[in-house]
């Protein structure tokens, strides 16, 4: 198995997944069902040596708590991260109204996360069938996020962060609302799998962090919680309280997504 053969897997399984379709049974308004939830997938690939991911343990990125690639896999040769953009349903939805989530938005955030990490466990599977153990972190039993809880004294970190690893294979840096950048822009999602295939690794075309942000303030205009400021950046202590709020008005579902939606970074990196 190569890189090639493992990006048409995904591809293959994103575009005929039922997962990735809002049915019936699930959708909020008759108007979702069918929605297609997410477009073809962006890959990137990084060495499970490379010294970037060692780098994340300083205080200045995540922490001591971040585990690295052979925390995860001993002989873990390969990070593999993907972003899956929204679609056009999904981004377009969550314009009609920048005060709350569109029901898109929402299934895109719940539904699409359940899709997530059923292409990841496919793609698993895939790599294990061939000889090469894989894990997916964000499942895995020793993973743990502090968004709410007191696992760690920071709160709004984890031991493996979708986006750095994604900023580490390649695809793409921050935008000042701490989301990633990447060539198909900022609304979507990711999902990451370390494994013991060696995959060439890709070339990162940027060092700056935030090389691929205009810093045009767009996101901070469109944030309901003002949370995002050209100044002083995010501040994830009031975005947390806005989705606390749209949990309690969408339950069992939340969301914002805001900051992706109407920006030059949608879909792009934006020309600054």
């Amino acid at each position: 198995m190569d890189k090639q053969d493992l990006i048409k897997i995904a591809e293959d399984f994103v575009e005929n997944s039922e997962y990735n379709y809002i049915n019936k049974e699930v959708a909020i308004s008759e108007k979702v069902v069918g929605m297609k939830i997410f477009d073809a997938p962006i890959f990137g690939f990084a060495s499970a040596d490379d010294e970037y991911f060692k780098s994340l343990k300083e205080p200045s990125a995540i922490g001591e708590h971040f585990m690295a690639p052979k925390e995860w896999l001993p002989e873990a040769k390969t990070v593999i991260s993907f972003f899956l953009p929204f679609s056009q349903a999904v981004k377009k939805g969550n314009k009609r109204d920048m005060e709350w989530p569109s029901e898109e938005w929402l299934h895109g955030r719940i539904e699409g996360q359940v899709f997530i990490n059923k292409l990841c466990t496919h793609l698993k599977d895939a790599l294990i069938s061939e000889g090469f153990d894989s894990i997916i972190p964000s499942l895995d039993d020793r993973f743990w996020t502090n968004n709410n809880g007191s696992e760690h004294e920071a709160k709004f970190t984890s031991n493996w962060s979708e986006r750095h690893v994604a900023f580490g294979c390649g695809l793409g840096t921050f935008g000042l609302s701490k989301g990633l950048i990447t060539q198909k822009g900022i609304a979507g999602r990711f999902g990451s799998i370390v494994t013991e295939l060696y995959i060439s690794p890709d070339k990162r075309e940027y060092k700056d962090i935030y090389e691929y942000c205009s810093m045009c303030g767009k996101c901070a205009k469109n944030c309901p919680a003002h949370a995002i400021s050209i100044e002083n950046g995010k501040n994830h202590d009031l975005c947390l309280q806005f989705l606390q709020e749209t949990a309690k008005k969408f339950s069992p579902r939340l969301g914002c997504g805001k900051c992706q939606v109407a920006v030059p970074c949608e879909s792009r990196i934006p020309v600054k």
